[in-house]
C-alpha cells in the first residue's frame, strides 16, 4: 500500500506511538534498537508500527550489515501539510459565508 492521500498520513500518525516514531525518525535514520531504547516500547511493537509505516510509504528501510535502519520520507508529510494548509485557507476564505437551510 502506498499513501495516496494526505488523510492517510494523518490517520497513520494519529496513533501516539507511531507519531513518536515519526518524530524520532525526523532527527535521522535509526534502527529498531534505537527506537526501543528511546521510546520504551517492545521490539515487536516497534517493528509492527515500522512495518505499517514502511508499507504506507512513510518510512524507508535501509539494510546496513546486521541491522536495518529506518528513514522518514518527507514527501508524504509535505503532502499532508499542503492538504491541511489548503483546508485552513478554504476555512478562512469561507468563514463569513453560510449555507441556507
Amino acid at each position: 500500500m502506498v499513501i495516496s492521500a494526505a488523510p492517510d498520513v494523518l490517520r497513520l500518525v494519529a496513533d501516539p506511538l507511531r507519531a513518536r516514531i515519526v518524530e524520532f525518525l525526523a532527527e535521522g535514520p535509526a534502527c529498531t534498537c534505537h527506537l526501543v531504547e528511546e521510546l520504551g516500547a517492545t521490539q515487536s511493537n516497534i517493528s509492527n508500527h515500522l512495518r505499517v509505516l514502511r508499507e504506507a510509504g512513510l518510512v524507508a528501510a535501509e539494510p546496513r550489515g546486521r541491522f536495518t535502519y529506518y528513514r522518514l520520507l518527507p514527501e508524504p508529510l509535505e503532502a499532508a501539510a499542503g492538504h491541511l494548509t489548503t483546508l485552513a485557507t478554504r476555512a478562512r476564505d469561507t468563514a463569513d459565508t453560510r449555507q441556507e437551510c
